[in-house]
């Protein structure tokens, strides 16, 4: 048996000095040293080696196959550099090397970066939730009746089991109060939103939406309005002019529309709608209280502020982009520029 096994090795190192692809190599080991393989089948006979010889017997075995795995994987790392040595062929590596561009934050990505560290600064923690929402948490708690026309199906990104593709962040200002052990509450929710709008130059059916909520015992109009005036003008600049028009919004009472004065150079200053908020409506705290089961958000004892808007409204303003689809095509042209 020590002569076979000596015959193995000898026979397989002069086998692999002559394989010269990966094929060939695979199906040698396969036949040295698989299952079925010669080697293998020579030590399936240990058993019927003499006592006094299964020492030498198998040291040898051990030895030969070991040989022949090693053998393998330098033949496997020669073959792997011959391979890349062809691919390189013909390439100068001489040559001096060109730097890549690097890449750049995406102007969403940029806004909302902005937006978060101005709001964090004022007190405003973030909060987060889910993106698919009950009825109760996107329109009811919301004091959001049904027959509004966001609870349309041709409005709304409805599912089968009777949930939906949120219509807007403010889901997470109600998630947060179902589970906030004291006041006051002062969250900001950055995420994405959806409804059935046609896709044009201004309109998305998914979009990304800022939405903020500051509730207390003496949370005043005042507060909401110094809150909004120093964010954009932090956003947009000193100079910006805001103004507040009055407005309907179901979970908030008084509502308002915001606006800015946007001046570009070479055209007649105008004013832009660019978020909505107001003071929030009793009947959502109604709402909350009932779901919670106590009286933390008591409407007779608590006020409370809420605001939301568009990042992507906000980047365009902030960078002159003309078209809301560009933000989601990738095209490099547009986003080399940021």
């Amino acid at each position: 048996m020590l002569a076979e096994l000596d015959t193995i090795r000898t026979e397989g190192i002069t086998t692999l000095e002559g394989i010269s692809d990966e094929t060939a190599l695979e199906n040698f080991r396969v036949n040295f040293l698989g299952k079925k393989g010669r080697l293998t089948t020579v030590s399936a006979g240990m058993r019927d080696v003499p006592p006094d010889q299964k020492a030498a017997v198998g040291a040898k075995l051990n030895e030969v196959r070991t040989a022949l795995t090693a053998g393998i994987d330098q033949k496997l790392t020669a073959l792997q550099s011959a391979k890349d040595a062809e691919s390189v062929k013909g390439i100068d590596v001489t040559l001096p090397g060109r730097p890549a561009r690097s890449g750049a934050l995406h102007p969403l990505t940029r806004i909302r970066d902005r937006a978060i560290q101005t709001l964090r600064r004022m007190g405003f923690a973030l909060a987060d939730g889910p993106e698919i929402e009950t009825e109760w948490h996107c329109f009811d708690a919301l004091n959001t009746p049904a027959d509004h026309p966001a609870r349309n199906e041709k409005d709304t990104f409805y599912l089968p089991d009777g949930r939906l593709l949120r219509t807007h962040t403010s889901t997470v200002q109600i998630r947060t109060m179902e589970v906030a052990k004291t006041l006051p509450v002062r969250i900001i929710a950055p995420g994405a939103a959806y409804r059935r709008d046609e896709i044009d130059a201004t309109h998305l059916s998914v979009f990304n939406q800022l939405e903020g909520l500051y509730v207390s015992t003496d949370v005043s109009l005042a507060d909401l309005k110094g809150t909004l005036e120093y964010f954009f003008q932090d956003t947009f600049g000193p100079q910006t002019q805001v103004r507040f028009r009055p407005h309907f919004f179901p979970f908030t009472e008084p509502s308002f529309e915001i606006d800015i004065k946007l001046e570009v150079k070479g055209q007649e200053a105008r004013w832009i709608e660019i978020a909505g908020c107001g003071m929030v409506d009793p009947a959502v705290f109604e709402a909350v209280c009932k779901s919670r089961g106590d009286k933390l958000f008591d409407p007779e004892k608590v006020t409370g502020f809420a605001f939301g808007m568009g990042l992507d409204r906000l980047a365009m303003i902030l960078h002159g982009i003309t078209d809301i689809r560009h933000l989601i095509e990738n095209d490099t042209r547009f986003l080399s520029q940021f």
